[in-house]
């Protein structure tokens, strides 16, 4: 906004507000300078009342029309309103007046940011900066940004945001984005770091612990995420989704109980939420408390019915149960709602198995491999009914899983014990070895798939040398 150039200048704006809301209402106006009535379409504006302040700037117009001021003010208005072109227009009669202006070279930005023209809305911000003054720059290059992120160049952005906070150390804005995007380039640690940086300057931030939450939950670091989302709430004990995050973290690591209290801390202050519901009944099933799972699972499915996750978990809960049968049609809904999941397969898969319909068994064990070719769990089981059902066939479907997926180190696992359940001794021996001189550090889980193979000192012998 422009400074007033008389800085004594004082004013009530309540009084001038009352005089001008009495006129909108059809009353006689009283006579208001340039001042006050700029400051009203600025109270109008800020408080999102835009087409008052649209209506104060023409009025004020047709009694200062030489003032410009009043014109940037109703492009602003025109844009809040999602009047853009009108908005460009107006800027553009004033351009050779004010078009050099900070504000006017804002707007514009605003503008073009609003119609997804990044180029030119960045070439603006961009400009604005020239004319800026220094305490303003750092929302500046927050929003410039912003831009960059929106033309998904993160690297750009995180270079102007590492600009914004040479400006203002504190801008929490710049430190959120500086992790977003860090996120968004899987470069997870920086984004640790950055969030880390602003809690030693800012450690009443429950927002920001929250968030360092979020991202060493993203590194699969749940210990020291839990401990974030602990000081979360030890700031503030009543913000809903750190008590949310914090089950998940329990739920990753094993502690049910811990994740259950979370996931109804959270409900209790958010209100029913059919993802938590989903999540305890989660816990409740690996806890064995199956009635309490099935409890959870339903609530979910009644308030969210297109939740898969609720569906596949009550399928697993009937299975548990025994009623394997009756499990079907959860499972099969569950793959309606989320076909692209390959761990639905390997659910349904499993259940066709229990039945003894192997062929149905092995169709979506193959299924969920086609999604991901890299869960060792699924083509482990896989590989064990097959062994188990018609062993002649095993070395040609584990060729063709080559074929279609190539050669990995689950693969060559896989083959390993394949071969030795076959009867190949040497050969599989000979298969581990190989590995081994490739991958020493992992090959210990081989024994994860068979542990008999503990036992046999060809295998064993290579952890010694």
């Amino acid at each position: 906004m422009f400074d007033n150039e008389d800085e004594n200048f004082e004013r009530d704006i309540s009084k001038d507000l009352e005089k001008f809301e009495k006129y909108l209402k059809g009353g006689n106006m009283q006579y208001l300078d340039v001042d006050r009535l700029e400051a009203i379409v600025d109270h109008y504006l800020i408080s999102g009342q835009y087409n008052k302040a649209l209506f104060c700037a023409e009025y004020a117009l047709s009694l200062f029309s030489f003032e410009p001021i009043f014109k940037l003010r109703m492009a602003q208005a025109l844009s809040a309103t999602g009047k853009l072109k009108d908005a460009l227009n107006v800027l553009a009669g004033i351009e050779q007046i004010i078009g050099e202006e900070t504000e006017w070279l804002l707007t514009k930005a605003s503008i073009f940011s609003q119609l997804k023209d990044s180029k030119r809305a960045i070439k603006f911000f961009e400009a604005s900066l020239i004319k800026a003054e220094d305490e303003d720059k750092d929302e500046i290059f927050l929003d410039l940004a912003m831009e960059h992120e929106n033309a998904n160049d993160y690297k750009k952005a995180i270079d102007v945001l590492k600009r914004a906070m040479k400006h203002n150390p504190s801008n929490e804005g710049a430190i959120y984005e500086l992790a977003y995007c860090y996120d968004q380039l899987n470069e997870h640690e920086s984004a640790i770091k950055s969030y880390t940086d602003f809690i030693d300057e800012n450690p009443y931030s429950y927002t920001s612990w929250y968030n360092l939450g979020n991202a060493y939950s993203k590194v699969e670091n749940f210990d020291q995420a839990i401990w974030a989302y602990d000081y979360c709430l030890i700031i503030n004990a009543d913000f809903g989704p750190a008590h949310f995050n914090l089950g998940n973290a329990y739920l990753s690591i094993e502690k049910y109980k811990l994740a259950v209290e979370s996931f109804e801390e959270c409900m209790r202050l958010d209100g029913d939420d059919p993802v938590a519901l989903c999540y305890i009944g989660e816990a409740y099933e690996q806890l064995e408390q199956l009635p309490l799972a099935k409890l959870h699972y339903q609530r979910s499915m009644e308030l969210a019915p297109m939740l898969p996750d609720a569906w596949l978990g009550m399928g697993i809960v009937q299975d548990l149960e025994g009623n394997t049968f009756e499990s079907l049609p959860f499972i099969l809904k569950a793959i309606e709602l989320d076909p692209d999941n390959a761990s639905m397969y390997h659910v349904l898969a499993g259940a066709y198995e229990k039945l003894e319909e192997y062929v149905l068994a092995e169709e979506n064990y193959k299924k969920a491999l086609s999604i991901d070719e890299s869960d060792v769990e699924t083509l482990t089981n896989c590989m064990d009914m097959i062994l188990e059902t018609k062993p002649q066939e095993a070395l040609a479907f584990i060729n063709d899983f080559k074929k279609n997926y190539g050669e990995n180190r689950y693969f060559t696992i896989i083959l390993v014990n394949v071969l030795w359940k076959l009867g190949k001794k040497t050969e599989s021996v000979y298969t581990f070895r190989s590995y081994f001189l490739e991958d020493s550090n992992t090959a210990k889980e081989i024994f994860e798939i068979n542990e008999e193979l503990k036992t046999v000192n060809a295998f064993t012998d290579l952890f010694d040398e």
